[in-house]
């Protein structure tokens, strides 16, 4: 069950970044125009910054590279906090603020759980660990019977 919930969230924050790429690419003058508004970075970044969320979120959703991939992801997401949120005064900023220290809690776990494809050897792994526990336990106790027979026939009756 954990790794189905660990393979679901890892998508899941994926597509998060997914889509928030799509619509800076789809737009990138209007997300220029913000980025000039609300921040130091020059709008000539729009496009750059959609392309990374789409790559980034697609390699974590993938599976693959996926410490890499949350640990960049990690530090975009502290940077746009700092740069496009910091107004924590307005609720609507620090609503978002907090979105994005849950979704940086989130990429922290999957950095710390890494890929999941290590994670299903390991239940693998334990699973045969425990079939030849049991398999040894049935041997031994097939052993211990045929010790606890008796040796000699039965007496006969001529």
């Amino acid at each position: 069950m954990a790794t189905i919930a660990a393979l679901a969230g890892r998508i899941l924050l994926g597509a998060l970044f997914v889509f928030a790429g799509l619509g800076k690419v789809m737009d990138p003058a209007g997300t220029a125009a913000y980025m000039e508004a609300e921040s130091p970075f020059p709008g000539s970044f729009a496009l750059a910054v959609g392309v990374f969320e789409i790559v980034a979120g697609l390699v974590l959703a993938s599976g693959f590279m996926t410490r890499i991939a949350s640990l960049a992801l990690v530090g975009f997401t502290a940077l746009a906090t700092l740069f496009f949120h910091e107004k924590v005064t307005d609720p609507t900023q620090a609503a978002m603020a907090l979105k994005n220290l849950a979704i940086i809690g989130g990429l922290l776990m999957v950095f710390a759980y890494g890929q999941l494809r290590g994670r299903i050897g390991e239940v693998d792994e334990r699973a045969k660990r425990l079939d030849a526990e049991v398999k040894a336990a049935h041997a031994e106790g097939k052993a211990e019977g045929l010790a606890a027979a008796p040796t000699t026939p039965p007496a006969s009756t001529d």
